[in-house]
């Protein structure tokens, strides 16, 4: 039992509740459970008002200063911890952030909010100002993380504790050479009436990307060429993380030797938000569909065309003998014809 109570669960959906919190307009993020309940936004200010995230750019050795805004919506006093973590992307396609224990070494590790923790009376609401302060020797390009407020209650009815995060996303962007790259990897196709294409993305480079896909298999020479159709878009993958892919394609004629194309065409977004496509990246891989019907049909031909020769070789053959007969019967004529005249 002791060991139980030693257990901290996270309240995953809380914090993706927070980070879902994606488009213009977007009203302050809520958790709650019974009697807590609170709310986190963005301040207006400088950077501008009812953002729904934090996005900066900053060169290495920079700082940025800004503020969240944090109420208490519900009936009983809030005492949340305050902290920042690094961001991943989840199975699902979800980002996610580092739970406290883990360590950050991007804007986990750069963003550090006044105090560390804020205490709310119901109805309260305070302004918790934060600074990022980039390191000098900063890789450039893209990071995301999350600004974060943490409840830790105990569960008596399970006999744990539980911790609920309420953040909001930060991006940011450190100055310097920016070199988006994706890459594919592991291409492969099996054939078992339809063709079953998997591959995993790779992000190669600096930038945050996405992309669009297209899967294409053809036989022999680029015949019978039949597409994937929509593939629906990866998720926005940070430096180095990867995305696995498999899709369908159906009706792909058995033509013998199968290719399959992917291509990528990379989105990467600016500080505005604009997207910005960027030259395709393909990889090709190859399987076999033997084309049975024709298969059969082709060895039938050649059966025929094998017992037509060699009857011809046979009649001819027959007929060469038979000349063959006939000229030694003439020629033996004509001897016993010449030998009854000389005598």
């Amino acid at each position: 039992m002791q060991h139980r109570k030693n257990i901290v669960r996270t309240a995953v959906v809380a914090l993706l509740a927070a980070f879902a919190v994606a488009g213009p307009g977007a009203g302050p993020s809520l958790a709650a459970d019974g009697d807590v309940a609170w709310t986190v936004r963005t301040a207006s200010n400088s950077y501008g008002a009812d953002r729904s995230s934090f996005s900066y750019a900053v060169n290495p050795g920079g700082e940025v200063k800004d503020a969240m805004v944090v109420a208490n919506r519900g009936k009983a006093p809030v005492n949340l911890t305050v902290y920042a973590s690094d961001g991943y992307t989840t199975e699902t396609g979800q980002l996610d952030l580092l739970t406290k224990d883990k360590k950050s070494v991007g804007i986990g590790a750069w963003l550090h909010a006044d105090g560390g923790t804020v205490a709310l009376e119901p109805g309260q609401s305070a302004e918790i100002p934060f600074t990022v302060s980039v390191a000098g020797n900063a890789t450039p390009g893209d990071y995301a993380g999350g600004i974060v407020t943490s409840l830790t209650q105990p569960d008596t009815t399970q006999g744990i504790n539980v911790e609920r995060r309420l953040g909001i996303r930060v991006k940011l962007r450190v100055g310097g050479d920016l070199k988006p790259g994706l890459a594919i990897e592991d291409l492969s196709v099996s054939y078992d009436g339809d063709a079953v294409v998997s591959y995993t993305i790779r992000n190669t480079g600096n930038a945050i990307l996405s992309a669009d896909q297209v899967v294409s298999i053809a036989g022999p020479f680029g015949w019978a060429r039949t597409d994937a159709g929509k593939i629906a878009a990866p998720p926005d993958l940070l430096p180095g993380e990867t995305w696995k892919v498999t899709t369908t394609v159906k009706g792909v004629a058995r033509t013998g030797r199968l290719t399959v194309t992917a291509t990528l065409t990379p989105r990467l977004a600016d500080a505005s938000g604009s997207i910005t496509s960027l030259p395709a990246v393909r990889a090709e891989a190859h399987a076999w569909a033997v084309p049975w019907t024709w298969l059969l049909v082709a060895v039938a031909v050649i059966a025929l065309a094998v017992g037509a020769f060699l009857l011809l070789r046979r009649a001819r053959s027959r007929g060469k003998q038979r000349e063959e007969a006939r000229v030694r019967e003439a020629v033996d004529k004509a001897l016993r014809e010449e030998k009854a005249k000389t005598s």
